[in-house]
Formats: C-alpha cells, structure tokens, sequence
C-alpha cells in the first residue's frame, strides 16, 4: 500500500510531446525540499516549478503591471490546465509482466483512472465485508446468542462501521486521497504520531486477518471437504479438540507459505482472481436465499438424532434408532454398540441411554415452521455443555461418562462479549473503496457512495441471515458449530440450494482469496509507514526488489501471520484482528470529529452529510466494542499504539515535566510552541494567523473599526490575531499614550468581538515601527503569516509622501518576510455586524501566488455576515488562450478543492493603447514629477516653481497660436511647436533641467516671496487637470508628449485600464472584490507611479480587498 506517488498532467492532444515532457516535471513528491519559505513541499498541483513556466511569461501589454513577478507568480491561463488536469499513480508496485515483448519495447503510455463507482468501490467493498464469518460462524452465533441478541450484535457493528464510513467519506472527500486508505487518511489528518500507532495497528489487523482468512480456509478443507486428509487423528473423542488443532497448524502453515509466494511472485495474479472469488461469494450468498424460498414450499431433508433431549453426532451411524427388526428378528443398530458394551441386547448400556428414546427431527423444518419462536432467545454455556433441545428427558444418576459419548456438545465458553469479538471481523473491509482511491475516476464521489451502499447491503445480508437462519434451522443445528449432527455437512449448506457444496466450495475460494488480499495489502501497508520515516526501526522493511515490492514487509508480515496460525483457533483469532480493526474505526471517527470541531480552513469535505456528533457517537461505539469483546485485549490494543505514539513522538528527546502540578499549565504552553517553532505548518494546517495594522487619531482611538470586524469575520481559521498600531516618539515620553492607545484598542476589539492580542509600539517614525512589528510580533511559532492593513485613501491629498511611501515599504517588506498581505480599500464601508441577505463575493484570480484568493472568500463565508453571499471566480484570458477549455479546467480545479463557486473567463485581448492610457499616464508622470520637487533644497525648489511658471506660459502660448493662425501658417508653426513640445517634455523629465533653471536664477527673490509648499501642490494640482482636459482636444498636438513617455508606464496604466473596466463591468454591484495586488516595483523611484496605478485599477469599486500571497501555498486539493 504505496505512499509516494507523482502526480502528473493529463496529456492534451494539443500540445507537443516536448510540452508533455516538460508537464511531468512540474509537480513533485510531499517529501521536496522546501522554498525559500523553510517550509516542506506537498505533492500538489499549487507547487509551481518556475522552470517549466519560463516559456510561459508575460509577452504582451495587457498584463505589464504583473510582469516583474511571473517568474514566480505566473498567469493562471498558463497554469491551470495544470492544476485541474492530473492523475495520481502509484509508484511502488510494478508487477511482473511476462515479456510479450522484446526487451526494446517503448514503455507504455499510463493510463488516466477510469473505474467507477461499482466496479471500484461496491464490489471490493463487499468481497472485502463479506466472508470466512458468514460461512463458517454466522449460524453458531445466532443459535448460541438467540435471534434478538444476534440482531443486537449485528446491529451494533454495522452501526459502527456506518458511523466510521462517514466519518471516512468526510476525510477522504476532504480532497484527493492517493491510495494508502486509513492510514494516509489518519496521518494526514491528526499527524504522524496517530497516524503511525493506528498505522501500525490497521497493520497488525490486516495481518492477522490473512491468518484469520488461512485458518477458515483449513478448517473448510479438512471439516467439510476431505476431513481424511487430516495428518493428527485422534485416539478417542477428547483428543478430537488437540488433533484439530495440531492439523489446522501443519496445513495453515503450508497455506500460508503458498500464499507468500503467490504474492512475491506476482502479485497481478490475486488481483486477476479477485473477480472470481468474488463471484464465489455472490453465487453463495443467492444459493442461502434460494434455499430459505425453497423451505416454503419443500424443505431439505437433513434428519437429526436426538437421545432424550441431547443431540447426537450422526458420524457413525445411519439409522436414528436403538434396534431394528430384520426378518422378523429385532436386532441392535450402530447406535446402540455406541452406548453399550456390545451388540447383544442384554448388553450393559450407558445409563442416559437406556432411561431415554431416539428420537429424529428435521434439521432444516422451514420458513413456516414456527422455530423461529424457540430460536428467539440466546443458550450460552460453558466449553463442553451439551447441546441440548427443549423437550422432556429422564435424567442419569451418573454422569461421568457423557464426555466419551457421541454427544454434541460446546467446544468453547460462549458468551455475549465473546460472540462480538468473533463476529466483528465479519464487517470489517469498509476501507477496501479508500486504498484503491488512485485508480478512480472520481474519488471524491465514488469513495462515500460506494461505501456506504456496501455497507448498506451487507447490513441487509446480515440482518436478515440472522432472522432467517433463526426461522428456518433448528436450534440444536445452529448451535452445532462443526454440523456433526448433519452428518459432517457445513450448516449454513444444508439452507442452502441447489447443493450444500455450493456454500463450501464458495466459502473455500472466498477463504483463499480474501486470504490473498490480506497478504497482499498488509506488506504494501507496512512499506508506507516504513517509507514516511516515522518509526526508525521501520525503515528497513521500505525497501523491496527494483520493482518496487515489499519484499522484507512481505517476510515479517508471513512471520506475524504465522503466529496467528500458531494459535490454530478462529474463534481466538478473531477477537485479536477486532481490536486492531476497531482501535483503526476509532481514530477515523476521532480525525473526522476533531477537524469539524476545530474548523480548519482546510477542512472542506465535498460530502456534507456528516457531523461531529455521529463521529463522536462511532469513537464512542468502537470504544465500547472494544471492552465488550474483550477489556484485556482491548487495554493491549491500546497499550500498543500508546507505546508506539510516544515512541515517534519523543524519539531522540527527553520529556521535562516540569517542576510541579502548579507549573503543569506553564510547561504544556512551552512545550507547545516550541513543538510549533520546530515543525512548520504543513499545507493542509495553514490558517490566516493576522497581523492587524491600525491607525490611530489625534485622540488616540482606532481610525478604522470596520478592520477589526473584517479580522473578526475572517477568523472562521481559528487562527492567531494581534492588533498592532504605531506611535511616533519615544517610549519614555509616551509611555502613558501607547498605555492609553492599547485600552482604546482593546475596548475597540471587545466592541468588534475581536479576540486576540494589541501590541502597540513606539517608534521614532512610522515606517521603523511597522518594520519592528512585521518583524518581532508574535512568539515562537505563535507568529503571523497574514498582514492586514486599510489602504491610504487620502494619499493624494496628503501633503507629507511619508504616509504612502511607509505603505510601500510595509508592501515590500512583508514580501521579503514571506507573509501574505492583505489591503482593504474603503474598508469604512465594509460590514459590521449587518447580514449580508444576497450578493456575491468576487473573485478576480489573475496570477497565481499561493491561493489565498480561494481561501479567503470560503473563510469569509462561515460567518454569518457573508454566508448568504455566493462566490464568482473571474480569470483573464488572453489571445492564445482557449477560453472554454479554461473554464471547464478552473470549473475542475474548484471541485478538486471543494469550492462552489460561479465561473467566468473573461477576454482580454492585446489591443491598442487608447488616448485616454495616455493622458492619465501624463497627468501621473507631471503629478509624479512635482511630488519629487517636494523633496527639493530651498535654491532647487525655486527653480523648479519657475519650470512650472513656464511651462504653463508655453502651454497656453501653444494653444493660441494653434487656433488663431490660417492653415498655412498653422502648419509651419504646429511643426515649430511640436519640437519646442519635445524638448520641453525633454528638459522636464531630466534631472538637471538646466534650460529653466538658467531661467529661475534671474527672478530667485519674487518666487520665493510668493509661492509656498502648499501654493505650489495647489499650482500642480490645477495645471496638470487643465493640461489633461485640453490634452483630450488637442490629441494631435500632444503626440510628441506621447512619444516622450516612458513606455514601461504606458504599458502599466494600460494593464490598469483594461482591468478596471472588465472589473467594473462586471463586479460593479459585487459585495465584495478580491484582487491580486501586483507588487511594487524593484525600482523606488516609481513609487508613486505605482500607488497610482493601483488608484487607476480600483476606480469606481466600493469593497476592494488586495491580496498578495506570502510565498507558499495556503490550500490544497489533498486531504
């Protein structure tokens, strides 16, 4: 039962062998090293390989705003087919092929999953619950229990893997599960601690069931089949019991042995004859209900022999009688030499036998028979009790002798608590649909379905054999376990039409191949656990031949079988494997109840109809079954996998405990985080653990409240919160302000049901203080891995750039700490408490950076402001794209994480930059300009008002002369003034700017007396607006302005354009909109341009959240 495996692209008939090549190399196995995050990776399709998207970067102007990070975010159109196209092979197990084929033969192309939901799920399922118990016990429990309490007992163990099969469908649902069955799903959701004792555990059951399977199929052979082949043959009758025994450990062990090297020889040939034994069960199963319609109509004829009220063995005799007259001379039959001294009629005879008749009764009386009453209630007994029927008898004096006679009597103590323990295992084999999950088509669906449909039927089967059995045997035959009372013959086949041999020939193959299965599965189980590298001393029995079979697990899983056979008792056996079994039920039930209890962003089965309460009721049921069957074994089991917990758990390490029970609390909280620090969050684990960033007022109170409520409303993550704020100062000289501002903040996250931790910190300025809490806030690995802060709304009017230029760095250096960041924009208008009755959250997922685009919307959504809100997910596509074929990969991708969510693609196609791109990257670059002469010395500051004075002169001139000369001079002098235009936008975009500044000196002292800081951001303001208006009417004159640009703006605001209009187009009326925020540029000197065209790609949006993923991925399609 492999654990690695590779997950690769489904081929597209479109692409080049080249391409397909490169596809496979994209995702890699869970145990890569990490990037540049620290962090492992996890074999998934989020994992991007930068290198085999370098032939997919930007080549276009439609997305130059994101191009200076498509080495590490590429475009979600040239990822997604990756991401929602894939199959999950596993690796490990490639059997023998005999070679059909020269040795120079192309591999084979492998092929996609294609089983469904019967073939896949249903029948392994019921091959796997169905078997050696129903053939060989079920009649005995039912005889031995009564018919109510066998109903009880069947009831409460198909109730329990019920319980455990949603709770399994829930887990497995949870995402793609590649084949590796309970113990993946166990692992991976409660850790390697758990998941390695239960591992274990799942393992020693499934090994010791192929020793269950093996000695049914022994006890088959030599009871019912060829009882002559027995090698022990015992003396007398009380050495019937050791001789068996004797003879089921020889022949179980030359089984066993057999089965071994069936396996390790090829193990194609078990799964090529699972059909047939499971035919052999299905054939079985009908022949038991033909037979019970049978009995209406003509009951089979299987006489039983009853002395007084005791049931005799009918072995060694015929007739059912004490004498027979032959030619009218009465004569003494086999029986009587059984009880007597010999075969004369004055012989001395046993004392029970002469005091009682012989009489026969009907072993099978039929479905109308009216036994069914004297079968209700349970005749438990101790080993050697004779079977007895309800019907007058004269007693003997002397009783002695009854153990030598042919009498049918207990062979074991029965009990209630003993017959759950035997009958267990006959419903165990529910996780036979989950270990085959990487060869469906469609996991997430067939694994739920199939399996409780299984279960389902199999309940059905049993319930009703119970009821039926009890209204068509006689109760001294069911209790007879080995039918000698029917002359040797299986009980359940003398029900049975058209031929007992029917059942016994089926029940044998069902034994061998179930058998088969076992020792198939076990060893692949073992190497799983092995290869994880959880248990050390595991680590040999990963290795097998080059082919990839478990070779060593293979060889310890025969050694443990073989101790199971040593026992030689099915009914032994059977408690043992239960415990395994049910210890397994429990933990999946306890993994289901946990995630839905603790709310993991993560945990999000596609199958709903589950609930912690009917986990925790299945835990609970398995407990209880546990100590039923048997309380000593039950404390083994546990001991067991609480040694090897602690064993995985502490390997290499000491325990501290402490100092006390005072510092108990004090001690797990440390040894919790650094449990944390040590080991980072696995994908599957991540939540948003937020760094809140508020501003304060001049009073000290929280600017914008409405953050704490967006954190509050984000918190269905159950992650960690600290609500941080800056003061600009020094701590001795404000002390009792930041004391002050930290109650303000707590009496405001009390107002907006926010819980968590404030920190404020003072600082000499804003941006240091923001950089130290980024850096140091949190403890241990109780750290952030989210910011959340408001966006500068006001920037533009702000006179001091500091505010915005802090925004920037807090964007940049979030980016190098590899946090995610998050920015509200008009996040006053955002909810509070108010339940949003309908609208939609959208999503605009333009390149991929870790999913927190998916993540959030889905988080935002389990709170009831937000959950009445649908999810629309928008992608852009560009002119190579195929953009129905984009659609149906995003509309898979979503379904893979158990996302319901609206799709669209929308068309961006490369067009042509638009007059409009122009102005606003003119009125930016002029705005962008003035802001640096802010910057300026007291002289340059002069001067630059003096370019500006200018400037506006040569602009109004220029339009003058446009309108009020003829066309032939206009002509003359448009060309004039397009070169002065040239040089001017020239002289204006380079540093010096030493043609004006020549201009400034001459007039130093009447600028300086009548311009401020404040009149000329006034001047700008109106000047650039009047420029941009006139630029509109004067579109051809200003073409040189044009040309002058810098084109990698141009470019930027046109990719701001674009977007802001199909964003608007279509979320105009959206609740809320997610957006990828393009990082700043490596160059600070575009700053401001960069604020601007995140103004630009925003306008007209009310509820705008960017996002920026930290680097690693937050969601995952695997459970």
């Amino acid at each position: 039962m492999p654990t690695n495996f590779t997950v690769v692209p489904v081929e597209d008939g479109r692409k080049s062998a080249q391409e397909d090549s490169d596809d496979n190399n994209v995702l890699k196995e869970e145990d890569e090293e990490a990037g540049g995050d620290g962090n492992p990776r996890e074999s998934s399709p989020f994992i991007n390989n930068t290198d085999d998207d370098k032939g997919n970067l930007y080549d276009g102007k439609n997305m130059a705003l994101f191009e200076e990070e498509m080495d590490s975010n590429p475009m979600v159109s040239s990822l997604l087919n990756k991401l929602a196209n894939y199959t999950n092979l596993t690796q490990g197990v490639r059997e023998h092929e005999e070679a059909d084929e020269d040795e120079g033969a192309k591999k084979q192309t492998v092929k996609s999953p294609q089983m469904g939901t019967f073939i896949g799920v249903y029948l392994p399922c019921l091959q796997n619950i169905l078997g050696v118990i129903l053939f060989l016990r079920m009649t005995w429990i039912v005889g031995t229990a009564g018919i109510l309490e066998a109903f009880i007992i069947v009831s409460m163990c198909c109730s329990c893997t019920m319980l455990t099969a949603i709770s399994m469908s829930a887990i497995a649902t949870n995402g793609v599960v590649p084949a590796g069955g309970s113990y993946y799903m166990i692992s991976r959701s409660l850790g390697p601690e758990f998941g390695g004792a239960v591992g274990l555990c799942f393992y020693l059951g499934t090994t010791f069931a192929g020793a269950m399977y093996i000695l049914g199929t022994i006890e088959i052979l030599l009871t019912y089949i060829v009882p002559s082949a027995a090698i022990f043959k015992a003396e007398d009758k009380a050495d019937e019991a050791e001789a068996l025994l004797n003879n089921m450990r020889v022949y179980g062990t030359c089984c066993l042995t057999l089965m071994a090297l069936v396996v390790f020889v090829g193990v194609k040939y078990v799964n090529k004859l699972a059909l047939v034994f499971l035919a052999c069960v299905v054939l079985s199963i009908l022949a038991i209900y033909a037979g019970v319609i049978k009995t209406i109509f003509e009951p089979p004829v299987f006489p039983v022999c009853v002395l007084g009220n005791r049931t005799l063995q009918n072995h060694d005799f015929d007739k059912c009688m004490k004498t027979e007259i032959i030619d009218n001379v009465t004569v003494t039959t086999k029986l009587w030499s059984l009880f007597c001294s010999g075969p004369e009629l004055n012989a001395s005879c046993n004392e029970y036998f002469t005091l009682n008749s012989v009489t026969e009764i009907q072993g099978i009386p039929g479905l109308t028979s009216g036994v069914i009453s004297e079968n209700m209630w349970g005749k438990y007994g101790p080993a050697g009790m004779l079977v007895e029927k309800d019907i007058p008898s004269v007693s003997a004096s002397d009783s002695s002798q009854d153990k030598y006679m042919p009498y049918v009597v207990n062979d074991i103590t029965a009990f209630f608590t003993l017959l759950v323990g035997i009958y267990f295992p006959s419903v165990t084999g529910i996780m036979a649909g989950s270990n085959r999950s990487g060869d469906l088509r469609d996991a997430q669906r067939s694994i739920p379905i199939g399996t409780i449909l299984a279960i389902a039927t199999t309940t059905i089967i049993y319930l009703s054999c119970v009821v039926l059995f009890g209204a068509c045997i006689e109760g001294v035959v069911l209790r007879d376990k080995f039918g000698d009372s029917v002359k040797g013959n299986l009980v359940i086949g003398t029900l049975s039409w058209p031929s007992p041999w029917v059942i016994v020939i089926g029940s044998f193959f069902s034994c061998c191949g179930a058998g088969l299965q076992s020792l198939t599965g076990a060893p692949r189980l073992l190497q799983a656990i092995a290869r994880d590298g959880i248990v050390p001393f595991l680590e040999v029995f990963g290795h097998g031949k080059a082919n990839g079979e478990p070779t060593w697990a293979l060889l310890l899983t025969a050694l443990i079988c073989e101790s199971g056979i040593l026992i030689a008792s099915l009914d032994a056996v059977a408690p043992i494997l239960s415990m395994f079994f049910l210890m397994c039920y429990l933990f999946v039930n306890l993994a289901c109840a946990l995630q839905t209890l603790l709310r993991t962003p993560n945990w999000r089965p596609r199958f709903k109809y589950y609930h912690w309460a009917l986990s925790f009721l299945g835990m609970s049921l398995c407990l209880a079954l546990m100590f039923i069957s048997s309380w000593y074994y039950a404390l083994v089991a546990m001991l067991i996998a609480g040694c090897i917990y602690k064993y995985i758990e502490y390997r290499g390490a000491e325990k501290e405990w402490g100092d006390g029970i005072r510092g108990l609390s004090l001690n797990a909280a440390r040894y919790a985080l650094i449990r944390l620090e040590e080991a980072p969050p696995h994908t599957k684990n991540w939540r948003p653990q937020m760094l809140v960033l508020l501003n304060l007022d001049s009073e000290l109170c929280v600017k914008h409240p409405r953050l704490l409520s967006f954190t509050t409303q984000l918190k269905a993550g159950k992650g960690l919160t600290i609500v941080g704020s800056v003061l600009e100062g020094t701590y001795l000289s404000r002390e009792n302000q930041a004391k002050r501002a930290e109650q303000n903040i707590k009496s405001a996250m009390a107002a907006e049901k926010t819980k968590g931790f404030c920190h404020v910190v003072v600082s000499s300025n804003l941006r240091d203080g923001i950089s130290h809490l980024v850096q140091s806030a949190g403890l241990g690995g109780m750290k952030h891995n989210s910011v959340l802060m408001a966006w500068p709304s006001n920037w533009r009017q702000s006179s001091d750039p500091h505010t915005w230029r802090s925004f920037i760095e807090t964007v940049r250096e979030t980016t190098a700490a590899h946090l995610a960041l998050l920015v509200a924009k008009n996040v006053d208008s955002f909810p509070h408490q108010e339940r949003l009755t309908e609208g939609t959250i959208d999503v605009w997922w333009i390149v991929h950076d870790g999913g927190m685009l998916m993540l959030l919307p889905f988080l935002l959504r389990q709170h009831k402001v937000w959950k009445k809100c649908k999810m629309r997910i928008f992608t852009v596509a560009q002119m190579d794209d195929n953009s129905i074929q984009m659609k149906k990969d995003l509309q898979m991708f979503l379904y893979h994480l158990r996302l319901n969510a609206e799709v669209e693609v929308v068309e961006m196609h490369d067009s042509d930059i638009s007059a409009f791109t122009y102005e606003k990257t003119l009125v930016m670059e002029q705005r962008s300009q003035m802001l640096k002469q802010m910057q300026l010395s007291r002289t340059e500051r002069e001067r630059e008002i003096q370019s500006i004075t200018d400037e506006s002169r040569s602009s109004i001139r220029r339009k003058n002369q446009s309108e009020a000369h003829s066309s032939s001079l206009q002509n003359q002098n448009t060309a004039h003034e397009q070169q002065d235009e040239a040089q001017l936008i020239h002289d204006r975009n380079t540093a010096s700017h030493t043609a004006m500044n020549d201009k400034a000196d001459a007039t130093p002292e009447r600028v300086h007396m009548t311009w401020t800081k404040e009149k000329l951001f006034s001047e700008r303001s109106r000047r650039t607006e009047a420029n941009a208006s006139m630029a509109v009417r004067d579109l051809f004159n200003m073409k040189p302005e044009w040309e002058s640009l810098n084109q990698s703006n141009v470019r930027c605001m046109h990719t701001a354009v674009k977007l802001n209009e199909v964003i608007v187009n279509k979320s105009q009326g959206a609740h809320l909109v997610l957006l990828n925020m393009p990082g700043p540029p490596k160059n600070r000197g575009g700053d401001e341009n960069y604020m601007e065209f995140m103004e630009v790609m925003m306008e007209g949006l009310n509820r705008v959240l960017l996002v920026r993923g930290g680097g690693r991925e937050v969601i995952t399609i695997y459970s």
